[in-house]
């Protein structure tokens, strides 16, 4: 999955924002033009055109951290503080830019811009409810956290390393204020995101380190400068361990009063309007829950066929159960025990892309720009502990950036958890998630979003198309042929198709239901055939997150009855190219957005 809204992830809620003295005209000058698609809009539509643009430079101002994501470093030095004036100010900024929105003649807009204004509203109706109602700044602890803007000024070249190196002193000098305003706002922590905050801790003293290594090395740093870097640096490293004993203390209150924990599972009450906001598809989620529910009836049918046909191949002379999961599961762990040794797991990651790359542009299913640099890589220790691969994309402002495929290596478990780690990402589902990670799902979706002519398109993206493009590309690979039409790859595909779908029937189960973890676990292991280890991370992650699990289905349904939609009106003329590129043209709109903008073309 990819990391933010600016095409990090948001797994940590709303980003702290902060301080702008509202109104004020912002004193940055934008990298790139909003809204350049060539429309020929009425003097309304450009008011609008200019409104968008005085938005987003607001929005750096108030946020340097969301700018950083987006490509602008011209406050990198700034730290923002998780403070109660802070979020004072970023509901202030909502507010105020609501009613300005809400002033806006939709009728004199063009269909591009009037999906734009839709996407502005939303991303700001989602501050304020995650200000107003969520509230995750008082029970998420993991939502703290210095290291990912660090890490990303120092290894992004937006600057020469001394000009970083300053900008890094500046805002390493403001961690001490940082993580005293993050205890301040903490008031009902869960045990479960405080555990998280607990593990990730280190990997900010890690980067730390990295940018005191880097900063003795620089040449044009003058003595004095590198004496104040690592000042600066020791005053922070101790903040942290601070932090960390302030998150064990917590942590030993929750334990030895389980009762006073605020429950991780976020209820009906919020989580309805959470999936709205964040999903923004044409059903609620409830009604996707039930759609979810039927396509898994769909996939074990088809699985169920699938495994009939394997049984003597993989089973020889095995009585066949009965029981339809029994059945398919037999075949799946007969299968599964074809997978890479543990030592060459990178290694085979980092062979597949290339080969991957080749099948898209011989295949034609997209143009490919072989000059974007795409980088595997471990995951930081400041990220680990919710997903275990991810992809973290540059913003619009700066795509020649690299781009890292990030995966969690499996140092620091047993031969028993490596092993089931590798049975679950056996032969065919290794391919399928380098398919999902990079190509042709989120890195190449990504390449073409910063392309976009809509830079609010690019900017606040739609978590479930990115997703649901990622599952959606799998089924394209293998519908062009991709594995060789080999049944043992459809039956893994169905099977990780499976997994989509359970990640909305899990979630929603979870968080409204209140199933328990033994239920889950049985949904995943029994029901969807994933190995114990994956199914306990699986428990972890929805644990740890709301909604996001159901961005994978909710997208993934959508764009499969968008391309169904467009067959049927093109006919003949439909080209599969065609529809792709078209369909990623549009940034990480929402899908429902990209079929109003397709459709009528």
């Amino acid at each position: 999955m990819p990391k933010n809204n600016f095409t990090r992830t948001a797994l940590t809620g709303a980003c702290l924002l902060a301080a702008l003295t509202l109104g004020a005209t912002p004193a940055i000058q934008a990298a790139t033009p909003v809204n350049t698609a060539a429309n020929k809009a009425s003097a309304k539509g450009q008011a609008f055109n200019q409104l968008s643009h005085q938005f987003i430079e607001a929005l750096w101002l108030l946020d340097p951290d969301a700018a950083l994501y987006a490509g602008r470093y011209e406050q990198a030095a700034k730290l923002p503080l998780p403070d109660a004036a802070t979020r004072a100010r970023q509901l202030a900024f909502a507010e105020d830019w609501l009613q300005r929105f809400a002033n806006v003649d939709e009728a004199k807009l063009t269909v591009n811009q009037r999906t734009d204004l839709a996407q502005l509203r939303n991303k700001l109706e989602s501050d304020r409810f995650y200000l107003g109602s969520f509230r995750e700044f008082e029970w998420n602890p993991a939502a703290y956290g210095v290291a990912s803007a660090l890490d990303l000024m120092l290894s992004t070249d937006y600057a020469p390393l001394p000009t970083r190196l300053r900008a890094l002193s500046e805002r390493i000098a403001a961690i001490p204020a940082y993580y005293r305003a993050a205890q301040a706002s903490i008031k009902n922590p869960t045990l479960e995101h405080t555990q998280l905050a607990i593990r990730q801790a280190p990997g900010n003293v890690s980067v730390l380190d990295d940018v005191a290594k880097a900063g003795q090395s620089a040449k044009a740093l003058k003595p004095a400068e590198k004496a104040l870097l690592a000042e600066r640096i020791a005053a922070a490293k101790g903040t942290i361990q601070g932090q960390i004993d302030f998150l064990k203390g917590l942590e030993k209150e929750l334990l030895a009063n389980p009762a006073s924990a605020r429950s991780f599972r976020i209820g009906a009450a919020l989580y309805e309007p959470k999936f709205k906001l964040d999903i923004q598809s044409g059903r609620s989620a409830e009604q996707t829950y039930e759609k979810a529910l039927a396509a898994r009836e769909q996939l074990l049918a088809q699985m169920d066929q699938l495994a009939d046909q394997l049984w003597a191949k993989t089973l020889g002379d095995a009585p066949k159960p009965a029981d339809r999961t029994a059945k398919i599961g037999h075949v799946i762990a007969k299968l599964s025990e074809r997978h890479v040794a543990r030592a060459d797991f990178f290694k085979e990651i980092r062979r597949q892309i290339p080969v991957l790359q080749d099948w898209v542009v011989k295949h034609d299913l997209l143009t490919m720009d072989a000059k974007k640099p795409l980088v595997v890589r471990e995951t930081p220790v400041y990220a680990r502990g919710v997903a275990g691969a991810g992809i973290e994309a540059p913003g619009p402002y700066r795509p020649q950036d690299r781009t890292y495929y990030s995966v969690t290596p499996m140092d620091d478990i047993s031969d028993a958890e490596a092993e089931s780690n590798l049975r679950e990402y056996n032969h065919w589902m290794l391919q399928i998630l380098n398919i999902h990670e990079a190509i042709p799902g989120h890195y190449t979706q990504l390449v073409y979003a910063n392309k976009s002519p809509s830079l609010v398109k690019a900017l606040f993206g739609n978590g479930a198309m990115v997703e649901g493009w990622a599952v959606f590309s799998e089924r394209l690979m293998l519908e062009s042929g991709y594995g060789g039409n080999e049944p043992e790859m459809w039956l893994m595909w169905c099977k990780w198709n499976l997994r989509s779908v359970t990640n909305t029937i899990l979630d929603y189960s979870v968080h409204v239901k209140g199933i328990s973890e033994a239920e889950a676990l049985d949904m995943l292991i029994r029901q969807a055939f994933q190995t114990e280890q994956e199914a306990r991370e699986k428990w972890r992650r929805v644990q740890l997150s709301s909604v996001q699990l159901t961005s994978y289905f909710s997208g993934y349904s959508e764009i499969m009855e968008l391309r169904e939609a467009r067959k049927a009106q093109l006919g003949d003329k439909f080209k599969v190219k065609a529809f792709n590129e078209q369909f990623l043209s549009y940034g990480s709109a929402p899908v429902h957005v990209i079929r109003e903008l397709m459709m009528q073309r």
